[in-house]
């Protein structure tokens, strides 16, 4: 069997805001039109005040870094042609979902059509990891395993704490708005790619789905091409964020194939239990604290998240030249993620006005325009 390639590729969704009124505003059609040179890298999202972007292939978590600041920077540019800017969180503090208009192509008319108001509602920002796995055996089992440790990565990225003028009370209401979605969560454990290819055969054959990109799982194999994709996480507000969640999912997967060559694995757990953690996820984020199923006991979430980076994935981290950015976790679990910087902010201000402000400054951090 060939080793994976472990290539990264990132894609961030953000907010396209009016800085006046610090509103949403429907834009990326006009956005887009006459910029058909970056349609690549650059591509509409369900709702128009939304703009997705997407890395190149990269070999490192340092290279996929150096794109994502390229490629914010892209989309500050054509967002500051018309007076907009963007910014990186899970949900917008304020606006409403029932104000936005809905991107009038195809795919999205489809979707909307589809799912009545449960595609409407969709006012979510997301990072979408893909991890490079040429085997689809090997890709299988990976994902069997790494369901585990998704909501350990979760807790890191949460940057969704409001709603609709609304403290939630969740650190991750992004991921409670997905969840109404069908096909999503904490995918079955699978025994092979024979079995994944039979269940989406199945799927298409009954017209559920036209293809394996309405399978929304938290971690999938990607339809198009031979990754791994992790869909768990909210957008992170910061670059540094982003690029940490990455390099940590890259050394699960690295960890993973290490265990394979010497005739071992992780223990693989019921999608119950994972459930489980993914809610105390939601709810705390790192506050919370996170069922340990080994010792069947819980454990804070800090804890937890720091043990999977010292003790399972740091043998792994130097062949991977990741340390720094993995290591970069440490910094969130100290001073907090977005979603803890929010509230913060509200707490101390009162507005919600200000929390956007802080978001797109912290957005633009280290982004050179």
């Amino acid at each position: 069997m060939k080793a994976p390639s472990l290539t990264l590729g990132i894609e961030e969704e953000y907010q396209i805001i009016d800085p006046r009124t610090r509103e949403l505003r429907s834009y990326i059609t006009e956005m887009l039109d006459g910029d058909h040179v970056v349609l690549g890298e650059v591509k509409p999202e369900l709702h128009q005040s939304m703009v997705e972007i997407g890395t190149k292939v990269c070999r490192t978590p340092a290279e996929a870094k150096a794109e994502l600041i390229r490629l914010r920077a892209l989309v500050m540019s054509l967002a500051a042609k018309s007076g907009l800017v963007i910014a990186a969180a899970g949900t917008h503090p304020f606006s409403s979902w029932m104000d936005q208009a809905i991107t009038p192509l195809e795919r999205y008319i489809g979707v909307h059509k589809d799912l009545g108001d449960l595609a409407a509602r969709l006012l979510i920002f997301g990072t979408h990891v893909h991890i490079g796995i040429e085997d689809r055996d090997f890709m299988i089992d990976a994902m069997n395993v790494a369901r585990y440790f998704v909501p350990h990565v979760l807790t890191l990225s949460t940057s969704s704490p409001f709603w609709m003028g609304r403290v939630t009370g969740l650190k991750s209401y992004r991921s409670v708005v997905f969840k109404n979605f069908p096909r999503t969560g904490t995918p079955p454990i699978l025994d092979s790619w024979n079995d994944y290819a039979s269940l989406l055969d199945s799927l298409v054959r009954t017209g559920c789905v036209p293809d394996g990109s309405k399978i929304w799982w938290d971690v999938r194999p990607n339809h198009s091409y031979p990754t791994l994709e992790f869909r768990v996480c909210d957008v992170c507000t910061r670059v540094d964020e982003a690029v940490a969640v990455a390099a940590i999912l890259q050394a699960i997967i690295a960890k993973l194939w290490k265990l394979r060559c010497d005739n071992m694995t992780f223990r693989v757990y019921p999608s119950t239990y994972i459930e489980e953690n993914k809610w105390r996820a939601v709810r705390y984020g790192i506050d919370g604290k996170l069922i340990d199923f080994g010792r069947d006991e819980e454990r804070p979430a800090r804890e937890l998240v720091r043990e999977l980076i010292t003790w399972f994935i740091d043998d792994v981290l130097d062949d991977l030249g990741s340390r720094k950015e993995v290591e970069y976790a440490f910094r969130i679990l100290e001073e907090g993620t977005s979603a803890e910087r929010q509230l913060a902010t509200f707490n101390r201000t009162g507005d919600m006005k200000a929390v956007v402000d802080q978001l797109i400054a912290e957005t633009a951090e280290g982004i050179e325009r």
